[in-house]
């Protein structure tokens, strides 16, 4: 079965982890650091605000069931893609707006996505950067959320498509 990947940054990446473990079609989820200059980051590092990463997730996804433009409408509808300093209550650098194309036709599709908002009046602040190193967060960041038993305090998904 082949498997596509969609690496996304969206504000606190418990938030966007929990939104994405329930969507159809995704088969792996892993919450960690891109875009930085500081090789095998951690929490403590990337929060100092000195590795130039954001918090991110990286989504695999099973193309028979769902496609990478499906992923990235999910993305828009869970994060405010116009806040340009963070994410809700979480401000900082790590928490930026990202999409990391693995290739052009990510690239060209996630452009596509931004336009479909743009059309809406939705004037997203959203990065469109290249794939650099995913480094995997820590342990205990992993499905925090279903750890915690809780639901995310920064993130809530609002239908835009």
């Amino acid at each position: 079965m082949k498997q596509n990947i969609a690496i996304v940054a969206g504000g606190c990446f418990w938030g966007v982890e929990y939104y994405f473990k329930r969507m159809d079609g995704v088969t792996t989820t892993s919450v960690g650091y891109i875009g930085g200059h500081q090789d095998n980051p951690n929490y403590l590092d990337v929060c100092s605000h000195n590795t130039g990463h954001l918090e991110a997730l990286k989504i695999e996804f099973d193309p028979a069931k769902t496609d990478y433009q499906s992923v990235l409408k999910l993305f828009f509808e869970i994060h405010d893609s116009t806040q340009a300093n963070g994410q809700g209550p979480d401000i900082g650098p790590q928490y930026l707006s990202a999409i990391f194309y693995l290739d052009d036709e990510q690239k060209q599709e996630a452009e596509q996505v931004i336009g479909l908002l743009k059309d809406n009046g939705i004037n997203p602040v959203t990065k469109l950067l290249p794939v650099t190193t995913f480094w995997p967060a820590e342990d205990y960041h992993q499905n925090y959320y279903e750890k915690q038993q809780k639901q995310p305090y920064c993130h809530r998904w609002q239908k835009i498509f």
